[in-house]
């Protein structure tokens, strides 16, 4: 009976009470993050989360990294593929092809790494700032806009690393696009 009445308690206590307290703070404290960090346009829509990366197919944006689950966050338990994996190899090669048909003048060595690989999580939202430079030519011709216009905005959304040490410089694929988007209207 005494170990009923533990189990009960601690199931109240730490399967009820502790989350309860851990999402008051949070919600308290980084009320953004904890609500998924949401993007919203400048009409107040939600666009996106600025945590997870989304596809963009049309040839007038910057694309993000492939991903092998299609940027479904309840698909996160696929299988990590080792780089000598012949279906990671086919994968990379094919997403290598891809890319040079979008970008004709280029070659694969050219091929920013972060473009043909997915990341660990399958959902980052950004690319190396090499990435983004990669894919101006294609977007300029797209849009319309100038190259060096492009090349400023992909610089203006180029964040820094994590306390100035850790981590590399990236662009948030969505961020970047939303101000594009702007630069078209």
């Amino acid at each position: 009976m005494k170990s009923i009445r533990l189990a009960i308690v601690m199931i109240l206590l730490f399967g009820l009470g502790y989350p309860a307290l851990m999402t008051g703070i949070a919600q308290a404290l980084f009320p953004h993050q904890a609500n998924g960090s949401i993007v919203y346009s400048d009409e107040n829509k939600a666009v996106g989360s600025k945590l997870i990366g989304q596809s963009f197919q049309d040839p007038r944006y910057f694309h993000g990294r492939i991903s092998s689950i299609n940027y479904d966050s309840a698909a996160l338990g696929l299988p990590n593929y080792a780089p000598s994996n012949e279906e990671m190899i086919q994968r990379t090669e094919q997403a290598a092809e891809e890319w040079l048909k979008k970008n004709p003048g280029k070659t694969k060595e050219e091929i920013p790494l972060d473009l043909i690989t997915n990341s660990g999580s399958r959902l980052d939202p950004h690319i190396s700032p090499d990435a983004a430079f990669f894919q101006v030519p294609a977007v300029a011709k797209a849009t319309g806009l100038s190259e060096e216009q492009l090349k400023k905005l992909v610089n203006k959304h180029t964040e820094g690393r994590m306390l100035g040490i850790f981590g590399e410089l990236r662009v948030n694929v969505l961020k970047l696009n939303m101000e594009l988007q702007k630069l078209m209207e």
